[in-house]
């Protein structure tokens, strides 16, 4: 029997990327509303309970709503929203966190997809934490910038608009430290404290750069530039979505473009030592609405529908 996808939200930013990249596909039926029904809660529910995989693109306070009406024992959800991404009965959507997360992922009935900011600072942290290279205890500040995609709706009206003119060229802001990714990346990259994010917007449409500094004099002595490198690359080796660039190729690099993987649903991994030999720069860069959203949404999608039909 062909397995039925419903996505709730299919009109959202990262809805109608996953509509996208769906459509059309042999393997799968898409279960739509009418646009009348679309926010209908009556007919949200019968849609989720009818489907075999519900796909949650929706605000967190929906998306926990929208789990609340799944009656159905059989119905699989993978949420796209941040409710259930530090949630212990929620199986954690990166199947790059470790050897085992693929699996589980393909296994489990609850799964949350995670944000495209923890997906670059988790890839790059948790290898060097499963590795001995970063202790638990590191005061980790990770940076970012995403274009105003990331915003959602909102950012895309916003910059897209008739207010467009008057936008800032670029924004930092959770200035408090109260973003929403923080006990996410603390969570899944294993770290014993919050780490200090800075996220920030640019005025262009799509692709985020995540930089994370370490000072070398924090680590263990093992922890070398070439060592960590290493522990990356053998961390992701089996990974077809994430690529760990070679140190040299890392060392002639000028600057890091974030719209460098736009249009894909790749992850590229970089480390730079300093001229001074006292620290590590970890870089990253990613689609948001890629890798970051709905490229990792089909690829648990496909995780999933490989269990459920194999």
């Amino acid at each position: 029997m062909t397995p039925r996808i419903y996505i709730d939200g299919d009109q959202g930013t990262t809805g109608l990327q996953i509509v996208q990249r769906l459509r059309g596909r042999a393997d799968l039926q898409l279960l739509t509303l009418p646009e009348a029904q679309r926010k209908d809660p009556r007919q949200r529910a019968e849609m989720l309970n009818a489907c075999d995989i519900a796909l949650l693109c929706l605000p967190d306070a929906a998306a926990r709503e929208a789990v609340s009406w799944v009656r159905d024992p059989r119905v699989r959800i993978l949420d796209a929203s941040s409710a259930h991404r530090v949630h212990g009965d929620w199986v954690y959507g990166l199947p790059e966190l470790n050897a085992a997360q693929a699996q589980r992922i393909a296994a489990a009935r609850r799964i949350s997809n995670p944000g495209c900011y923890p997906t670059a600072a988790v890839s790059l942290l948790r290898p060097l934490r499963d590795a001995g290279l970063l202790p638990a205890e590191y005061p980790a500040v990770v940076q970012a910038c995403s274009g105003y995609s990331g915003r959602g709706r909102a950012g895309i009206e916003a910059y897209e608009g008739e207010e467009a003119a008057t936008q800032p060229p670029f924004q930092v802001y959770a200035l408090q430290g109260d973003h929403k990714h923080v006990p996410e990346i603390q969570q899944h990259a294993g770290l014993a404290h919050p780490p200090l994010f800075l996220p920030s917007y640019g005025a262009y449409a799509q692709g985020i750069v995540l930089t994370i500094a370490l000072h070398r004099h924090l680590l263990p002595h093992e922890a070398t530039p070439a060592r960590v490198h290493e522990a990356l690359h053998q961390h992701h080796a089996a990974s077809g979505a994430v690529q760990v660039l070679p140190l040299a190729e890392s060392a002639a690099l000028a600057h890091l473009d974030p719209r460098a993987l736009n249009g894909t649903d790749q992850l590229r991994l970089m480390v730079f030592e300093d001229r001074s030999g006292t620290q590590v720069l970890l870089a990253a860069v990613l689609d948001n609405l890629g890798k970051g959203a709905a490229g990792a949404a089909v690829q648990n999608l496909g995780l999933m529908l490989g269990a459920q039909t194999g």
